[in-house]
C-alpha cells in the first residue's frame, strides 16, 4: 500500500487511472472486511449516486483498534498533552483505547443509543473526544461532532437538521488562558432541540453547571455503572461499507450550513491509504496534527488514518502561543515527534514571534512537516523549511476539502520534488482537471481554471444530509459529470498544480471555511442593521480576513460601539470564528439594476485595489462606489 519512490508513484499513478478499480480494490485488501465486496464501485455523477465496496461489511474501529491489539497492544495509540503544561499528560496504549471505546459503547447503549442514531459531540480537545467518537462508530451511531468555538445558535441548527438523540459534552473547556463553558452553551442550544433525549456530561473544567434530572448524566457515574454491569467488551456493529459512519457541517455559499456524509467502507480505506503514503509514516514514529477533531483534518488526520494504520498519535487541547509561543516546539522535543502536520495560520503567527521563541528548542527528532487548511504562502514555507525542518524534513502542501475525506493532491513525504506555494501532483486515484467557465477542459500544462474532479475516490461525500439535491446542486451541477471543488487552480510547466483560492462565496479564515451567506444572515440579524455584504481580502495571519460592508443608520453616532454590537451578535449567532475583522458603515452597496450585489468591485476595495474596479456603468447608482471607496478602511 505504501509508494517507496517517485518513479513508483508514476507507475502507480498511472495503473491507478487506467484501472482505478482494480488500484482501489488493492488498497482495500489492506484492511480488515468481516466479509468482502461483491462489487468495487457503481457510480454516476448526474444523480449524484457513488457507491463503494458494495455488499461489504465492516466496523471501522475494528480496523482502528482490534486488528492491532495482538501487534500493537502496549504501544501508545494516544499521547494526550493538556492546554496547561503544568497538568500531567496522558498515553493510551491501544489496549487501553480498546478497553475505554467498548466501555463508552455500552454507556452509550445504556442510555438508548442505536445503530443509526445521531449523538452530537460537542468537546474539548481531550482523549474522551476521541474515545466517543470511535464508541460511536463501534456500536453505528452517526457522530456529528462540532467545534467547540461555535455558539448555542450554530449547534441548535446542526442538532436539528440531524435530528441528534443524545449529545456528549464536558463542563467546560480549556484554551489558552480562558476557559469555555461548554454545557452552558449546550443547555442554551437545547430550548430548541426537541429530539435530544440525553446529554452525557464530562468533568474536565470543573465549572459549575446546571444539570437537569431526567436529561443530563455526568460521563464519571456511566462509566461506573457500565463497571457494576460486569464485563466491559463491547462487540463491533456489523455495518456494510455504504452505511453512515459521521455527518460534519461545513459552511457553503448559502446562509444554511450543510451536513457533509461519510461512509463506513469507502471513508476508512481512504483515510488510511493517504495518512501511510502522504506522510510516509514508519511503524512507531510520533505523529502530532495539531488540528482540532471538530474539524474534518481532525477526524481524518488524528483519528481514523492514523489509528487505522497503528500510529501514535499526539492530541493537543491547547493554543500555539500559550503560555509561550514556544508551545508547539516543546511538544515535539516533550514526546520526539517525527512528523508534524499544522495550518499555514498557526505558522505566520508564530513566525511573527521572531526567533527568540525558537532558541534552545531542540527539533532533532523531526523527519516530515505538513500544512493543511489552507495554500501555504512562500514566506511561510521557507520559515517552516528552515528553522523548524532545519533544511532536513520535506514539506507535504496538502490540498483537500471535508467533502473529499483526505488528502486529495499533496507531495509524497520525502518522495516528490516539491515547489514552495505548490499541492504539487494528485495522490495515485485521483484524476483532477481544470476547466474554463463553461466546463471544457483546458488541457496541457501552463494553465489555470477551475478544479474538478471527473472520477469518483473511495472517500468521497456521498449526499449534503437530508437534502440530496443540495449535494447534486452544490457539487455536481456546475460542470457535467465532474465534482467542482470550488476552488481556482493553476497548473504550471511541470504539471504542479497551485490552487489560486475560492471561485465561490466561501471566505477560506484561518484554513476554515466560512459561507459569506452564514455571515452576512447573522450581521443582518443586530437591530440596526439594514443590509450587509461580506467578502475577503487578505491577512497576515489567517490568510484571509472578513470584512463587512455595513448599511447601518441608526447607530446612533458611535461607530465604535456598533461595530462591537455586530460582532458580539455574529458572536452569538455563529461563534468567534466568523466575526468580521473590518467593519466599514455605508449608506448603500454597489448593485445591479436586477438588485444582484456586486462582490467583484467590494473584494477590489477590501483588497485596497481601487486603480480598476471595471465598468460600474450597468449598477443601479453609480456614485456608491466612491463613497465606499473613500472610507475604505
Amino acid at each position: 500500500m505504501k509508494i517507496s519512490s517517485f518513479d513508483e508513484y508514476k507507475q502507480v499513478y498511472q495503473q491507478s487511472i487506467e484501472q482505478p478499480e482494480q488500484f482501489w480494490e488493492g488498497i482495500a485488501e489492506n484492511f480488515y472486511w468481516r466479509k468482502k465486496w461483491d462489487k468495487v464501485l457503481e457510480w454516476n455523477f448526474k444523480e449524484p449516486r457513488v457507491k463503494w465496496f458494495q455488499g461489504a461489511k465492516l466496523n471501522i474501529t475494528e480496523n482502528c483498534l482490534d486488528r492491532h491489539l495482538e501487534t500493537l497492544g502496549d504501544k501508545p495509540a494516544i499521547i494526550w498533552e493538556p492546554n496547561d503544561p503544568q497538568e500531567n499528560h496522558r498515553i493510551l496504549t491501544y489496549k487501553q483505547l480498546h478497553d475505554k471505546v467498548c466501555q463508552f459503547a455500552n454507556v452509550l447503549k445504556n442510555n438508548g443509543a442505536q445503530k443509526g442514531d445521531r449523538i452530537c459531540v460537542y468537546m474539548p480537545m481531550v482523549p474522551e473526544l476521541a474515545i466517543a467518537i470511535l464508541a460511536c462508530a463501534r456500536i453505528g451511531a452517526i457522530h456529528s461532532v462540532v467545534f467547540g468555538g461555535f455558539s448555542a445558535q450554530s449547534i441548535a441548527d446542526r442538532i436539528n437538521d440531524a435530528s441528534c438523540k443524545l449529545v456528549i459534552t464536558a463542563d467546560g473547556s480549556f484554551r489558552g488562558n480562558k476557559p469555555i463553558k461548554l454545557k452552558e452553551i449546550i443547555d442554551d442550544a437545547l430550548v430548541q432541540c426537541p429530539s435530544v433525549e440525553k446529554v452525557i456530561v464530562l468533568t474536565r473544567s470543573r465549572t459549575p453547571v446546571s444539570m437537569i434530572k431526567g436529561r443530563d448524566l455526568w460521563w464519571e457515574d456511566e462509566i461506573k455503572r457500565v463497571e457494576t454491569q460486569g464485563s466491559v467488551d463491547c462487540p463491533a456493529e456489523e455495518m456494510d461499507a455504504e452505511d453512515m459512519l459521521f455527518i460534519l457541517y461545513t459552511s457553503g455559499s448559502t446562509g444554511k450550513p450543510k451536513g457533509v456524509v461519510h461512509t463506513c467502507g469507502g471513508y476508512m480505506v481512504y483515510a488510511g491509504y493517504t495518512f501511510t503514503n502522504v506522510f510516509q509514516y514508519n511503524p512507531g514514529e510520533v505523529y502530532f496534527c495539531t488540528a482540532d477533531i471538530g474539524w474534518i483534518t481532525g477526524h481524518s488526520y488524528i483519528a481514523y488514518g492514523p489509528l487505522s494504520q497503528g500510529a501514535t498519535t499526539v492530541m493537543f487541547e491547547g493554543i500555539p502561543s500559550w503560555p509561550t509561543p514556544g508551545r508547539f516546539w516543546d511538544i515535539v522535543e516533550k514526546y520526539k515527534v517525527n512528523i508534524l502536520y499544522t495550518a499555514p495560520t498557526a505558522i505566520r503567527s508564530l513566525m511573527s514571534f521572531g526567533d527568540e521563541a525558537l532558541q534552545g528548542k531542540d527539533f532533532s527528532s523531526l523527519k516530515k512537516l505538513g500544512s493543511v487548511g489552507e495554500p501555504i504562502n512562500e514566506e511561510a514555507w521557507h520559515w517552516f523549511d528552515e528553522k523548524i525542518g532545519q533544511g532536513r524534513c520535506p514539506i507535504v502542501d496538502t490540498w483537500w476539502q471535508t467533502e473529499t475525506g483526505g488528502i486529495m493532491i499533496s507531495p509524497l513525504a520525502g518522495l516528490t520534488p516539491t515547489k514552495p506555494g505548490y499541492a504539487t501532483l494528485p495522490l495515485p486515484g485521483i484524476q483532477p482537471v481544470l476547466v474554463d467557465e463553461n466546463g471544457k477542459e483546458i488541457e496541457g500544462n501552463g494553465t489555470s481554471g477551475n478544479l474538478c474532479i471527473k472520477f469518483p475516490w473511495p472517500g468521497m461525500l456521498r449526499t449534503t444530509y437530508g437534502d440530496h439535491e443540495r449535494c447534486r446542486t452544490t457539487y455536481f451541477a456546475t460542470y457535467h459529470d465532474m465534482y467542482f471543488t470550488g476552488d481556482g487552480c493553476l497548473r504550471d510547466k511541470d504539471g504542479y498544480y497551485r490552487i489560486t483560492g475560492r471561485v465561490d462565496d466561501v471566505l477560506n479564515v484561518s484554513g476554515h471555511r466560512i459561507g459569506t451567506a452564514e455571515v452576512e444572515n447573522a450581521i443582518n440579524m443586530h437591530s440596526s442593521v439594514v443590509e450587509s455584504a461580506v467578502v475577503g481580502y487578505p491577512h497576515d495571519i489567517k490568510g484571509q480576513g472578513i470584512y463587512a460592508f455595513v448599511i447601518s443608520p441608526n447607530h446612533h453616532g458611535d461607530e465604535e460601539l456598533a461595530r462591537k454590537d455586530i460582532m458580539m451578535t455574529v458572536q452569538r449567532i455563529i461563534g468567534a470564528i466568523a466575526k468580521p475583522d473590518k467593519i466599514q458603515f455605508v449608506s448603500g452597496l454597489p448593485k445591479t439594476r436586477s438588485g444582484k450585489i456586486m462582490r467583484r468591485i467590494l473584494r477590489k476595495i477590501a483588497e485596497g485595489d481601487t486603480s480598476n474596479l471595471g465598468d460600474t456603468s450597468t449598477l443601479l447608482d453609480p456614485a456608491v462606489v466612491d463613497e465606499i471607496k473613500a472610507g475604505a478602511l
